[in-house]
């Protein structure tokens, strides 16, 4: 069983967020009897939170391993007290750990940074951000803080990974203390601490002994004051240190709805950098630089068929690369236009000038709605999922503003925003229902 968890936990490391596997998968053990499969966290809470996020995630990955579904449960650990849940102790290279209750440190090794600058493709849509992420690394850096945005897969993810990467380097690994994580890990870390009474540890840990602060995904704070409050003053402590903090959203701060006034002029007190969705001639750039660095040659107009079918999400660019390849080597076969076809088949083709009435029809039909449904404000999970997947094609294929989307389904922004990130979170932690909503959205360009 255990080569079976180990594999599992492989299977969870390549489809999860790098933090959310460091900190609440990467604890776990298992035990398996027959169909029945027992995860065992170190303490209540983590078992808790597990049970109640990533149930659906273990049992597909466990799938993937023994060949059939078990029946999972999860429970804490009777034989280990739980630790203090976050405390400096140690130094590893230089760098301090971040204990939880778990025998890891989950935010600031260097192993969580996977990317660097020197594998980042710079465009036009991206220059700025990239020059920015760079420049904050360095000793002298006009603003203290940095807020990169862009919708999902463009790169944001991948700069923020290169900062850190950079300042936990063996030349400045000795003088920076780094610490990596998403607003929803910042927000676990806070509940755990205040369940534990260990809140002025965890206040003293970000506030005092951090120097630089990679924080992914801040629109998750929107309408969570408490969280927002402890934000604000964490970033205040830094501030008044000189150290740097840099945030990552899909959303401008303006287009953020439920933020505290003074959060948000924190927000857009430092640097401001969008990146925008690649042109052809960057996405070309990217794709041979991947082949390259995969030692594959890939013909020009292979090239050209995928970059010119997949133009607004790198991250699937790059998966239907490899895919591409590895058909290939199994197959046994060149890299050819047809072979290209047949795997772009399971990627979600962007179409051209896409419309709201037609991404409003594709809902409908594929949902089993109407426009009135969508329009309503009948709250039942089909018309909710409907109106959400709408959200999310309208701000990726069409140019209008939160607002204009909202106003199409006689909803708020925040309500938009709400959707979209809901839709986000699903696909990026590879969940049962992201997986149906990949699926879906493939069907737009069948």
């Amino acid at each position: 069983m255990n080569a079976m968890w180990k594999s599992t936990k492989r299977i969870l490391e390549s489809s999860l967020n790098p933090g959310l596997y460091q900190v609440w998968i990467k604890p776990l053990s298992a035990e398996i009897d027959g169909e029945e499969m027992t995860v065992i966290a170190p303490n209540p809470f983590v078992a808790s939170w597990v049970k109640e996020r990533l149930m659906d995630a273990i049992i597909e990955a466990a799938t993937q391993v023994v060949g059939f579904r078990p029946r999972l449960s999860v429970q804490a650990s009777s034989e280990q007290k739980p630790r203090a849940v976050m405390s400096v102790q140690e130094t590893v290279h230089g760098m301090e750990q971040l204990h939880l209750p778990v025998h890891q440190d989950p935010v600031s090794t260097r192993d969580i940074f996977r990317f660097s600058f020197d594998d980042f493709v710079v465009g036009p849509c991206n220059e700025l951000a990239y020059a920015a992420s760079q420049d904050i690394c360095r000793k002298h850096y006009a603003a203290d803080q940095l807020y990169l945005c862009s919708s999902p897969g463009l790169g944001k993810t991948h700069l923020l990974q290169a900062i850190g990467a950079s300042m936990a380097s063996k030349q400045n690994i000795a003088k920076k203390r780094v610490v990596y994580l998403t607003a929803e890990e910042f927000a676990s870390r806070m509940v755990m601490a205040l369940k534990t009474k260990e809140i002025e540890r965890f206040k003293s840990f970000f506030r005092e002994n951090v120097d630089m602060l990679l924080l992914e995904d801040i629109h998750f704070f929107q309408g969570k004051m408490k969280l927002q409050d402890e934000l604000l003053n964490t970033i205040n402590a830094l501030n008044s240190r000189g150290c740097k903090v840099v945030f990552t959203s899909s959303f401008l701060p303006k287009e953020l709805n439920g933020v505290d006034s003074q959060l948000s002029s924190r927000f857009n007190a430092g640097f401001l950098a969008v990146i925008d969705k690649p042109d052809m001639p960057t996405r070309l750039h990217i794709l041979n630089r991947k082949a390259q660095s995969l030692q594959i040659q890939v013909p020009g107009e292979v090239a050209e068929l995928m970059a010119g079918r997949i133009t607004s999400d790198i991250r699937q660019l790059e998966s239907c690369l490899h895919n591409l390849i590895l058909k290939a080597r199994l197959l046994k076969r060149n890299i050819t236009a047809e072979l290209a076809m047949q795997v772009l088949k399971n990627y979600n083709t962007d179409p051209d000038n896409l419309s709201m009435n037609q991404i409003v029809q594709f809902i409908c039909n594929t949902y089993d709605t109407s426009v009135e449904q969508l329009r309503s404000k009948s709250r039942k999970r089909q018309f909710v999922l409907a109106r959400n997947t709408a959200f999310f094609l309208a701000r990726k294929h069409t140019e209008l503003s939160l607002q204009d989307i909202g106003h199409q389904f006689n909803r708020r922004h925040s309500t938009v925003i709400k959707g979209i990130t809901t839709i986000e979170r699903h696909m990026s932690m590879k969940t049962p229902l992201g997986r149906e909503l990949e699926k879906t959205l493939d069907k737009l360009t069948a």
